[in-house]
């Protein structure tokens, strides 16, 4: 198959007001009811990471359901009554039912270029329990006081454990944003680049909705961009 370069498309839409407090619905009832241990447990601004973190993850997976016609989520990362073992979605894709995991992230802006990246913790790529086939890639970001989504693209976890596309950083590595600030790594994490995405899948419904275009990644360099 393909993967997305700088010639094949992704798309975006618009987020609607409606799928947004649908999303801080069940993220504020999973904070509030479901308090499981996190990352962010120990940290001075815990709580509010916790939601940005829990909200993004949710209204990921929100559009999705929505652009593809599939049930919604019910609940929040957190809940206690049960685990998805790294399955949001059944997922129709090149004839066959897949499991698809959706990975979700805010950016400043678009356009993307071919270097920036998707993170995917190293431990949920190798957890045994684990059903996932294909982890999908959304971003966010504000133009004019819209919230855009960014349908990317899929990554086969195969090719990810395989070594055929993603490179591996350790815990504690420091990692380099575009714009010149820096993080840390608190888990060991593949870093998969855009070009090496499987474009997402197009239907005449995704292409009726609010905000559709297509768009293609910008040319990169060969260092990894967040």
């Amino acid at each position: 198959m393909d993967t997305l370069g700088t010639t094949n498309p992704y798309f975006q839409i618009h987020v609607t007001k409606e799928q947004t407090e649908y999303a801080d619905r069940i993220v504020r009832h999973s904070i509030d009811h479901h308090p499981v241990t996190d990352i962010f447990a120990h940290d001075p601004e815990g709580k509010k990471r916790q939601y940005e973190f829990r909200f993004t993850g949710s209204l990921g997976e929100i559009v999705f359901a929505d652009a593809y016609c599939l049930p919604r989520p019910t609940r929040s990362f957190g809940a206690i009554d049960g685990q998805d073992y790294g399955q949001d979605f059944r997922f129709p894709y090149h004839g066959k039912e897949v499991a698809v995991d959706v990975k979700s992230m805010h950016r400043r802006s678009d356009p993307f270029r071919e270097n920036y990246v998707l993170n995917l913790p190293r431990y949920q790529l190798e957890k045994r329990q684990s059903v996932t086939d294909y982890y999908f890639c959304i971003n966010f970001h504000e133009r004019e006081g819209t919230v855009i989504a960014s349908f990317l693209g899929l990554v086969d976890k195969k090719t990810v454990l395989g070594g055929q596309i993603g490179d591996l950083f350790l815990k504690d590595t420091e990692r380099i944003r575009q714009d010149g600030t820096s993080f840390i790594f608190m888990r060991d994490t593949y870093e998969v680049m855009f070009r090496h995405l499987l474009p997402p899948p197009l239907t005449p419904y995704i292409e009726s909705l609010a905000g559709f275009r297509k768009k293609y990644l910008k040319e990169g360099r060969d260092n990894n961009l967040y």
